[in-house]
């Protein structure tokens, strides 16, 4: 898939609803396409929200029913649509406060992965993951494939940038995660959308050629993952582009385009209110 062949020019996705006048972000689809979770910020919430495909038009959305209380954000669905991680500031013990992270030499709002599972009736209670994922206040964009193995992304406190990491899942726990060969922490790599078996991943990056925070596309092939491919300026808009989310057939990207330059994406709420979910399909 060659970034050239990426079309058509990206379109905004559901204005007025999904994509409305605050800051949504990372869509979450079920399986069939008929629901999608996303988030939804202001410069004091964040938000998860869930909407449904009603004929050819999304219903209004509401909070969902694991939402609302927190800094909720980025839901990202499994595959098999049996579960949804999500990232949290809540805290891990009852009556704690809500966690904090620390990065560019400020305090921002704290982010650690959460699990949902589905159940007969509906989501259960959410889990926190374990330390071995969860082993810093900086976790971030969570991505889940096939196997149950997790992606994300966390400030690396020495090279000072984030860093795409990625924490195998096998019999039931997480292994201690590693970074990505092509994320090094010489530049800021973001938002990893990966696909279930793994054969590509979607990410922001402040690498070269971007113009700002720009998407770029890798592809693994013989168990390897080969040199990050800037994805084009027909998808890649004069401002900051990032949060990409494959959608439920994997043939298209959504994601977030911003209006102006930036050389970091801030996961935190409210962070770039002129944002717009876009759709890009890939080749």
């Amino acid at each position: 898939m060659a970034a050239e062949g990426i079309s058509p020019a990206p379109e905004i996705f559901a204005p007025g609803v999904i994509s409305a006048t605050a800051h949504e972000a990372a869509p979450a689809f079920t399986r069939d396409g008929g629901t999608v979770y996303f988030q939804r910020s202001s410069a004091a919430q964040s938000t998860i929200l869930v909407s449904h495909r009603v004929s050819d038009a999304w219903s209004q959305p509401e909070i969902a029913p694991f939402s609302g209380q927190w800094n909720d954000m980025e839901p990202a669905m499994a595959p098999d649509g049996k579960s949804l991680v999500f990232i949290s500031d809540r805290p891990v013990q009852s009556g704690e406060k809500p966690i904090k992270s620390y990065y560019q030499g400020d305090e921002h709002i704290g982010g650690n992965v959460w699990r949902i599972r589905r159940t007969d009736s509906g989501w259960g209670l959410p889990e926190h993951l374990s330390a071995i994922v969860n082993s810093n206040t900086t976790i971030f964009a969570p991505s889940l494939v096939a196997d149950g193995s997790l992606y994300f992304m966390s400030w690396n406190t020495q090279a000072n940038h984030f860093q795409i990491y990625r924490a195998q899942y096998r019999d039931g726990v997480f292994a201690a995660p590693v970074p990505l060969p092509f994320s090094d922490g010489k530049n800021s790599d973001v938002d990893p959308a990966v696909a279930p078996d793994e054969s590509f991943l979607v990410f922001g990056s402040g690498r070269v050629p971007k113009r700002s925070m720009d998407l770029f596309i890798v592809f693994k092939q013989n168990g390897a993952w080969g040199e990050p491919i800037w994805m084009g300026d027909t998808v890649n808009s004069r401002g900051s582009d990032a949060e990409p989310r494959l959608s439920p057939d994997f043939e298209n990207a959504v994601f977030q385009q911003r209006t102006h330059h930036a050389d970091h994406v801030s996961p935190q709420p409210g962070a770039g209110k002129d944002r717009s979910h876009t759709v890009a399909k890939l080749g």
